[in-house]
């Protein structure tokens, strides 16, 4: 029993120091107070409150008016969901009457023949400020399932197209005191457009395949590109090209952002087997040389890449996304290989809904277009079940970073476009102060332990009661009122509950009974030291090094 409590002592002591390092302030240890649980045996409060100037504060007595911004509708769960967060979190302080509303369902764009696609991606030309509910693009399957009129194409490469897309940016999502995967923060620039996204294809049978560019110069004769004779009775023929104007632009995005955050930037391609793609590296090292490098070097975000900006093979770019959970990293690299790159960030991290996605264009004039949306789905098996009348448990916080993402940018536009106003100036610290004190509420839901269940286990919130739970601590935040204590650590959440939870029970179970000796139904220190020595696990110690002669 003693070396049980020393253990458990040594758990609880750890914690306080890792819980202090977090900006939390223990005034109480005491091993006489021990009981079942940890909030018995350590007494905490936040040494952080929450004291905006008075002009940014909020309140339900008086709604501010939140600047234009193009707010898209989905499809499905994620549409519902943010339907109550728009009611519960952002209603009751903001009048929300100068966004411009779009509805991008099927069931709309197949209505409009498409109108209301071309009317959202003009509106987002003109305010420049988008946020964008996840939306679907219908399979043949889901063509006769809707009644649709035809298949139509993903809004997401009109809007890439018409917003002169130069960058898709991902980003890890963090929670002070929570391990989700990565570490540090990791960011990731994917080339908005070109390759394989809008390519061009037909199936044909044998013959000879002849791609030609005509120049728009007059006198400048076509050449062909390439021909290649296509012996099969069946083929499919692909036609794509990659356009590198917004390359530089790119850069400027990338290095600044990741300079900004203090992380150690590399660029990825596969240019050793794609020669075509030497272009892209060449672009991205003249403007690193040019205005970065030396920035990177003070800041000594080059120590550990051998002084300067480093290439990665795609290859060696999916390995090290795994090695490297400590995070303190960018990539950048083309469409096709970011998207595939940024779907493994998200497994490392543990899911898409943990990892942000914003689209960044450019106006005619430089001012920079921004749409934020969650990387993630419509989420459709939740919203089976929201249909059959069962509970669900929807983790919302991509859409939330996204939301908070387009009110900030709406504001900085519309403070920028109204420079010397001061009442634009109080509204963007208004909104900043909100977004602020939003985040702040969202994350201590969660390390309360009061999250989604996927975060939280069974006993997690349900989509509504979780909201619910976030609007009340919102709430509290903004009328100044702080919780007593400070959220703890959440637990490791009970991974049956993860879509890929794949367990033999019944060997673990074996397992823990040829380990439990006594058979009490736990593992104490010697069993458990054993079992890490039966299991070939157990850390060695370290071996004395003799101080050299001198």
């Amino acid at each position: 029993m003693t070396s049980r409590l020393a253990f458990m002592t040594r758990r609880v002591l750890t914690t306080a120091r890792s819980s202090v390092a977090q900006g939390f302030h223990f005034v109480s240890i005491a091993p006489r107070s021990f009981g079942n649980s940890l909030a018995s045996f350590v007494r905490c409060f936040s040494t952080t409150t929450l004291k905006p100037p008075k002009h940014a504060m909020l309140s339900t007595d008086k709604k501010v008016k939140a600047p234009p911004m193009v707010y898209i509708a989905g499809e499905e769960m994620t549409r519902y969901a943010c339907d109550l967060m728009v009611q519960k979190w952002f209603q009751p302080y903001f009048d929300t009457s100068a966004w411009q509303y779009f509805d991008l369902s099927c069931a709309s764009r197949d209505a409009t023949d498409d109108q209301v696609l071309k009317d959202a991606v003009q509106a987002g030309k003109d305010i420049g400020a988008i946020f964008k509910e996840p939306t679907i693009t219908p399979s043949a399957l889901q063509v006769k399932q809707m009644g649709l009129k035809k298949a139509w194409g993903s809004p997401n490469g009109a809007m890439r197209r018409g917003w002169n897309g130069i960058t898709i940016s991902r980003d890890t999502i963090h929670i002070d005191g929570i391990e989700l995967g990565y570490k540090n923060p990791v960011f990731f620039e994917r080339h908005a457009v070109g390759g394989e996204y809008g390519a061009g294809w037909n199936q044909v049978g044998k013959g000879t395949l002849l791609t030609t560019y005509l120049p728009k110069e007059e006198g400048s004769p076509p050449f062909v590109v390439d021909k290649r004779d296509l012996t099969d009775d069946h083929n499919v023929v692909v036609v794509y090209h990659n356009p590198y104007d917004n390359v530089t632009s790119l850069a400027h995005l990338f290095f600044g952002r990741c300079l900004e955050a203090g992380i150690t930037p590399y660029i990825v391609t596969k240019k050793t087997v794609f020669k075509w793609q030497e272009g892209f590296w060449a672009t991205m090292k003249e403007v690193f040389d040019k205005d970065y490098k030396e920035k990177f070097l003070e800041k000594g975000l080059l120590d550990k890449c051998g002084g300067d900006l480093q290439h990665l093979i795609s290859d060696a770019a999916t390995m090290q996304l795994i090695r490297w959970t400590d995070g303190g990293f960018g990539m950048a690299a083309h469409n096709y290989d970011g998207d595939m790159l940024t779907d493994q960030i998200a497994q490392v991290h543990r899911s898409p809904g943990f990892i942000t996605s914003n689209l960044v264009g450019k106006k005619d004039d430089g001012s920079l277009i921004k749409e934020f949306e969650a990387s993630h789905g419509t989420v459709t098996d939740l919203w089976n079940d929201h249909l059959a009348g069962r509970d669900t448990s929807l983790n919302p916080l991509g859409l939330v970073e996204a939301m908070i993402g387009a009110m900030e940018h709406a504001a900085t536009l519309d403070a920028e476009r109204h420079s010397g106003d001061g009442g634009k100036l109080q509204t963007k610290d208004q909104v900043f102060n909100f977004t602020t004190t939003l985040r702040t509420a969202l994350h201590n839901t969660f390390r309360y332990g009061q999250g989604t269940r996927d975060m939280s286990g069974p006993s997690g919130f349900t989509t509504e009661d979780f909201i619910e739970k976030v609007a009340w601590r919102l709430g509290r935040y903004l009328s100044m009122q702080y919780d007593e204590s400070p959220p703890p650590t959440l637990k490791e959440p009970d991974r049956k509950y993860r879509r890929n939870y794949d367990i033999d029970e019944e060997a673990v179970s074996a397992m823990f009974a040829k380990y439990d000796k006594n058979g009490d139904g736990f593992i104490d220190f010697e069993e458990f030291t054993r079992m890490l020595v039966k299991m070939n696990l157990a850390p060695a110690k370290a071996k004395p090094t003799k101080t050299p002669d001198v």
